[in-house]
């Protein structure tokens, strides 16, 4: 795989994030302020669409797997994603009206949003995986991650600029635009794609009626493989380390700090930041140097360390420092991100036993269980930790806390289960690796 088709792969990513993000940032701020709805409300949507990934990660990557081809399944499942955004935009207008009777459209539409996810999504990975190359994997988990913020950057940039003055017409004909727009983009990304990547090894075809027994097999025996089931339960734990902070940073900087709405917005953009950082100098110095698991533990272990500090930064009183320590964790987050995507590419690359789909809608499905969990627990634990504390800065600090530990059961985990291959093992002089990406 050349890193053209590499890059090529990374625009569907970007087309999936564009989409989901439209849902988690823009739908939700609608239902919050426009409608005047709990935050509850979208956060219970939100939660939804991870939880149906539980199930359809797997099922739909090992449907992929049994298939002749990816492709299909990518393309269906983008079309998929972009009906359930469609959907929503549709509920919009039914819950000012009718607010029970919008919420459970939305929750449907939700639903076939986690099922676009799923079939988009799983089997694009695992295509990455089958066909990189060892020397590529932190590379390319860093080109399909960055190009997916890069794709959340544009469309809420876009949409916001294109919102105003709100309209319910208007948001349905955004999301219509960024649906088909994903769409074609991934149709024609993916045109003649898979077939100038060879051939690849795939199950035998089985009956209709067997297939919900093969399908309850394959998972027994994955599940069965002591490293993949290691590593799915890293995979929960580090996400819900990371996914528990999400909705809580930016109001620890407005109360610990007194940052006003438009710098604790301006701090995520530098914690995110911090995160494409991470990514791109894991990638560049982990092709040469250190094992995915060692990226992937350090990762974890810098990020718990980034956690005690934030919960001890109003000692500091020092708004530059909090602020140095958020970058930071961003930084460490990206390091962590790139070890645990190149690991997961590893270990269903190199598996060859055409259960790669599988493999990855098992580590997708961790993912995403933990980070619905995480976005629900995280508010309500500051909430619990400040009843009891009697102090909402100490409520924060005892969520921030619970995070560095979980992290550090994340570092041993990843060192456990996380792939014991070089980022760039197998090659190679440079003109052996020039040789290899011309001919692919």
């Amino acid at each position: 795989m050349s890193w053209v088709q590499i890059f090529r792969l990374g625009l569907v990513q970007a087309c999936i994030g564009a989409v989901v993000v439209l849902m988690t940032a823009t739908m939700n701020r609608v239902m919050v302020v426009e409608l005047a709805l709990p935050a509850s409300v979208p956060g219970v949507l939100v939660a939804l669409h991870f939880a149906v990934q539980l199930y359809l990660r797997p099922r739909l990557g090992h449907g992929s797997d049994a298939a002749g081809s990816r492709t299909p399944w990518i393309i269906g499942g983008m079309a998929t994603l972009a009906a359930g955004g469609i959907g929503v935009a549709l509920s919009i207008p039914v819950m000012a009206a009718t607010p029970a009777l919008g919420i459970a459209l939305a929750a449907i539409a939700f639903v076939v949003l986690g099922a676009g996810v799923s079939a988009a999504g799983t089997p694009l990975l695992a295509l990455i995986s089958e066909h990189a190359h060892p020397w590529q994997r932190a590379g390319a988990a860093a080109v399909t991650w960055i190009l997916m913020i890069v794709g959340f950057i544009i469309t809420t940039a876009t949409a916001g600029s294109l919102l105003d003055p709100f309209g319910f017409e208007r948001l349905l004909m955004i999301t219509v635009g960024v649906g088909a727009v994903a769409v074609a983009v991934t149709t024609l990304t993916l045109f003649g794609l898979e077939r100038t990547l060879g051939e690849r090894q795939a199950p035998e075809p089985i009956a209709a009626s067997e297939r919900g027994t093969a399908f309850k097999e394959a998972l027994a025996t994955v599940w069965g493989e002591p490293v993949a089931r290691t590593f799915a339960v890293f995979v929960f734990v580090a996400m819900l380390a990371y996914s528990a902070q999400d909705l809580i940073l930016e109001p620890f900087g407005g109360i610990a700090f007194g940052l006003t709405a438009g710098e604790t917005t301006r701090l995520a953009g530098m914690q995110h930041g911090g995160v494409l950082v991470g990514m791109i100098v894991t990638a560049i110095i982990g092709a040469r140097f250190g094992a995915l698991r060692i990226w992937a533990a350090a990762g974890c272990a810098a990020s718990s360390v980034m956690f005690v500090l934030l919960a001890v930064s109003p000692v500091f009183a020092s708004v530059d420092t909090f602020r140095a320590i958020v970058f930071l964790l961003g930084l460490a987050n990206g390091v962590f991100a790139i070890g645990a995507i190149g690991s997961m590419m590893a270990l269903t690359g190199d598996a060859k036993d055409g259960r790669a789909g599988l493999r990855l809608g098992v580590y997708g499905a961790a993912q995403a269980v933990a980070y619905a969990v995480g976005v629900s627990v995280g508010g309500a634990g500051v909430d619990v930790a400040r009843s009891l504390l009697g102090s909402p800065i100490r409520g924060y600090a005892a969520v921030f806390s619970v995070e560095a530990a979980l992290f550090v059961v994340a570092a041993v985990l990843a060192y456990r289960s996380a792939s014991t291959a070089n980022a760039g093992d197998v090659v190679r002089t440079r003109g052996e690796m020039l040789a290899a990406v011309v001919n692919n």
